[in-house]
């Protein structure tokens, strides 16, 4: 089992608000429901710069199951709140056919500067996500295990795309989400780091010269979050399903745990390659989600992503029984056989004669689907 400093998890999810009966996104409610959420779930909801966007988080979880339990209470919650208004709640990175021209900002002073600063680039950034924290032991190996993990954002990204469609649209990607958020700067793969005190005097130059004013501002696909001692992988688009949200993040915890456990401590690396080879797997992972192939770099050929997915569940295998995530890492398979949130949306459209609403119907159930 983890320590209570490391690989400990944090879970945060950005939900859809959706009319009922229009099924578009709907503006001017996330105050209502923050209002009443924050007296039920306290910290644990918060508003996002879109007003259809509710943002939750999970407390600090020692094991994959306290995340479990806690993710399906902020859904349960949240839904339960939503319902009341004639509101529904969607777990997806896009909206399929809502336009982000129709949406509010919220009347708030940070997401004010941050559309004054990168105006249409900012209202157009009507995107769901996905953030999952795990507790580092410390700063250097919080450096080393951000250089590792590189390589493996690609297979993360695959089992998680859900932002097929976009303004009504089908946008021939599985995720759209993560070329919509290319557009801001600091995003995308994070570069590599010799210590970190490196990574720490990029960070302050970047204060120093106005690039940013304060260290949140960097929102690259995994980052160390600047207070609270967490590695974060931001790569991911939002699962529908909270089963296959825990599903990614033990096996996020678990890898984690293996990259410091079996390699750092004991002075062995996994091979550094380039961001210029990993975006080539990580547009792959856009584009096709699980349904293509991603490069092994050390073999030099192509593989499809769904083998490299096994084999690196294998590679985790010793750390997920230390962290006694078995059950839920099992569910991968699962995702490997139906597919991806994106996948089945894909296939909702064709089957109901490529109807948007038929989509966001399915993803209302999809959703809540399991929980209690």
């Amino acid at each position: 089992m983890p320590d209570k400093h490391s690989f400990t998890l944090g879970i945060e999810e950005e939900y859809q608000i959706v009319d009922a009966q229009t099924k578009e996104l709907r503006s001017h409610v996330s105050t209502q429901l923050l209002e009443e959420g924050k007296m039920i779930l306290a910290e644990q909801i918060k508003m996002e710069m879109h007003q259809s966007v509710v943002e939750v988080g999970t407390h600090i979880c020692h094991t994959i199951q306290e995340a479990k339990k806690d993710v399906a209470k902020l859904r349960s919650t949240l839904s339960k709140l939503a319902e009341k208004r004639g509101l529904k709640i969607v777990a997806a990175s896009t909206h399929p056919f809502s336009d982000w021209k129709t949406q509010e900002i919220s009347e708030h002073e940070h997401y004010k500067q941050i559309v004054e600063n990168m105006q249409d680039l900012a209202r157009a950034n009507l995107i769901f996500g996905l953030h999952i924290h795990v507790g580092m032991p410390d700063n250097e190996s919080c450096i080393a295990i951000l250089n590792q993990i590189r390589y493996f954002l690609p297979h993360i990204l695959a089992l998680s795309t859900s932002s097929p469609f976009w303004i009504g649209r089908n946008t021939g990607l599985k995720s759209i989400r993560t070329k919509i958020f290319k557009r801001f700067p600091r995003t995308d793969l994070p570069p590599y780091f010799e210590s970190w005190s490196e990574f720490d005097n990029y960070v302050n130059l970047l204060l120093r010269t106005n690039c940013i004013d304060n260290r949140k501002k960097i929102w690259w696909d995994a980052r160390p979050h600047p207070s609270f001692g967490t590695l974060e992988i931001r790569v991911c688009d939002l699962p529908t399903r909270a089963d296959e949200t825990i599903a990614i993040a033990a096996l996020v915890q678990a890898l984690m745990h293996t990259l410091y456990h079996k390699l750092y401590k004991r002075n062995i690396s996994w091979r550094n390659y380039s961001n210029a080879l990993i975006s080539e797997n990580k547009w792959r992972a856009s584009r096709y989600g699980l349904n293509g192939k991603l490069v092994d770099f050390g073999k030099q050929e192509e593989v499809h992503v769904k083998d490299l997915i096994y084999e690196l569940i294998r590679l985790i295998d010793e750390s997920v029984d230390e962290l006694g995530s078995r059950n839920e890492i099992n569910y991968i398979y699962k995702i490997l056989d139906e597919g991806s949130s994106a996948d089945r949306q894909l296939r909702v459209f064709e089957q109901s004669g490529q109807s948007f609403h038929a989509v966001v119907d399915y993803l209302i159930q999809d959703t809540v689907i399991g929980l209690n």
